[in-house]
Parts: structure tokens; C-alpha cells; sequence
């Protein structure tokens, strides 16, 4: 198979897989939240509430896309692409089986850490091209918080790598199956739980939506948001709550490996296993969203300056100890 047939191939089923996912994950999110709050509508009208998505999808495109007088229009119109773009990037390097992955990178945890970090600047472009004192403020919120909390992500993770001595999300995958057991258990708890808080963060998502925050700033950086951008950014946060937890699946609990299972079928279980590992996390996340109220935005700075980043340094270092001892 030429390379130029290969790669459109593997775009296809990304562009596919992707939609798919977010809008599984909406559905959970609809169906958790309204069961938690005893909400009649998305547990019971329009087709026992599975319609409700789809719904939103409707009502977004028929939408007038308006662009404030005053926005600078070329910069507004970008900021959804640039969020849209890195969380279809980050599909690259995850891995379903050693051999369904679009490209195994030996510094997989590198692309994945950089490409990540690109949603930072569509945030705060589209809180500056707006116009508005609320997403100007919710832009800059945004940017504070993400670049805060990308620290402890990355630190979480050096202690994986230190401990799989790869960088590759196959490799990773791999030294656990070697090791028998998910890292989550063989040393690196800690870092599992610096690294969902982290990625919570990340993703603005309850208790950490300060740049959103509806009682303070409407709707933050996206209330001059409209129609199909608005739903782009829609959209990108349930691809991002995926593939956040898939990338956790990979790093902390074994991603693809199941044990007891020939790996000669690790093609036909494994994205099954990747799956289901990440609608478990996501879960558990959805669950976190409508149970906790929203952080203060000095609590929201605290717990990533002075509790995650001084204990995933800890955790580095006494990583690093029982690697050279053991």
C-alpha cells in the first residue's frame, strides 16, 4: 500500500472514529447528568432522550454565524480551527493494538505534550479577537490556567517514561504488559491522579471552568460565539475529554492489554479494551462535572503551584531511586 493511500485512509477512520466518540460521550453526559438531577427531558422525550445530541447539532448549523462589528475577523474566525486541530492531532499517537495506530513515534509523549498545548492559543485568540470584556477575561483565565496546570501534566508523565524508559505510547503499552501490571498499580498512583486532575483542568471542565464560568463571564471566551463555531468548540471538548482519557488509558492502565487473552487477537480486542478503559475514565469524569461546584480562581492556582507540581516532583524523584535500585 503507497504511503499517500495508507495516510488517507488513516485520516478517514480518525474523522470518523472522532464524531463518533464525542457523540457517545455526549449522550453519557446527558443521560448521567439528568438521571443525577432528576431531569424528565433527555431521560425520557425524544426517543428515551438519545435525540437530544443530534438535536444540538441541528440547532447549532441553522444558526446565524454572527462576528461582532469590532472582532478582528480573521484572528475569530481561526481560534475554533486551532482547537479543533490539535485534538484531532493527538489521535496520531494512540495507540489501539502495536499495529492500529496512525504513527507510532518514538517521542510519542513528546508530540502528544507539544500538540496539546496548541489550544492554548486558540482559547486566548478567541477571548483577545472578540471584542468583549467577558471573553477578553475568560481568554486570559483560560491561558493562567491551562499554562499552570500543563506542568504537573508533564511531570505526571516524566515519571512514566522514566519508569517504561520510552517515549513511544506503543512502547509504554508494551512495558506494562512486560511488567504484569498497569502502571496505575506498579508505582505510578500518584501520577495517575496529578495527571486527571491536570488533564480536568485542561479540558476547563467543572470544578476547574473558570474561563467559562456562565455567573461571572456569561460564557467566557465563547460568548460571541455563534452557529458552527460555536459548535466546533462544542464538539472539540467532548474529542478532548476522549482522547484525554484514552492517552490516560495508555500511560497508566495498560491501554490496549487485557491479561489472560492470546495476543495474536490483539487487533480485534484491543481497540474494544482502549475503549471501554475510556468511557470508564470519562465516566468518572462526566460524574466530577455535575457533583462538585466550580473553584475560586486562587484555589484554582494553588492546588497546581503548590500541592500537583511539588508531588509529581517528589514523584519523579523517588521514580528515578527505584529505577536505579531495582
Amino acid at each position: 500500500m503507497s504511503f499517500g493511500l495508507e495516510l488517507i485512509i488513516k485520516i478517514a477512520t480518525v474523522a470518523a472514529i472522532a464524531p463518533a466518540m464525542a457523540l457517545a460521550l455526549t449522550i453519557i453526559e446527558i443521560k448521567g447528568s439528568a438521571y443525577m438531577q432528576r431531569r424528565p427531558g433527555p431521560l425520557h422525550v425524544g426517543l428515551r432522550g438519545f435525540i437530544f445530541p443530534i438535536a444540538e447539532v441541528i440547532k447549532f448549523i441553522q444558526k446565524e454565524d454572527i462576528i461582532p462589528t469590532q472582532a478582528d475577523k480573521k484572528v475569530f474566525k481561526m481560534a475554533p480551527a486551532y482547537i479543533f486541530i490539535s485534538v484531532f492531532g493527538l489521535f496520531v499517537v494512540i495507540p489501539a493494538s502495536p499495529t492500529l495506530i496512525v504513527r507510532d513515534l518514538e517521542l510519542g509523549v513528546f508530540y502528544f505534550l507539544a500538540i496539546s498545548s496548541l489550544s492554548t492559543i486558540g482559547v486566548l485568540t478567541a477571548g483577545w479577537s472578540s471584542a468583549n470584556k467577558y471573553s477578553m477575561m475568560g481568554g486570559l483565565r483560560a491561558a493562567g490556567q491551562l499554562i499552570a496546570y500543563e506542568l504537573p501534566l508533564i511531570l505526571a508523565v516524566i515519571g512514566v517514561v522514566i519508569q517504561a524508559e520510552t517515549m513511544s505510547l506503543v512502547g509504554i503499552v508494551e512495558a506494562q504488559k512486560e511488567l504484569g501490571l498497569p502502571f496505575i498499580i506498579a508505582g505510578q498512583g500518584v501520577a495517575f491522579l496529578i495527571f486527571m486532575v491536570a488533564a480536568t483542568a485542561e479540558m476547563m471542565r467543572v470544578p476547574f471552568d473558570m474561563p467559562i464560568g456562565e455567573s461571572e463571564l456569561v460564557s467566557g471566551f465563547l460568548t460571541e460565539y455563534s452557529g458552527i463555531r460555536f459548535l466546533l468548540f462544542y464538539i472539540s471538548e467532548y474529542i478532548n475529554l476522549f482522547v484525554m482519557c484514552a492517552i490516560a488509558s495508555t500511560l497508566f492502565l495498560g491501554g490496549y492489554h487485557i491479561p489472560f487473552v492470546p495476543e495474536e487477537w490483539v487487533n480485534f480486542y484491543g481497540p474494544l479494551v482502549l475503549i471501554s478503559k475510556t468511557f470508564a475514565l470519562a465516566s468518572v469524569l462526566i460524574l466530577i462535572r455535575w457533583s462538585f461546584p466550580r473553584f475560586r480562581e486562587d484555589q484554582l492556582q494553588n492546588i497546581a503551584w503548590k500541592i500537583l507540581i511539588p508531588v509529581s516532583l517528589v514523584n519523579i524523584l523517588v521514580t528515578s531511586v527505584m529505577k536505579v535500585v531495582l
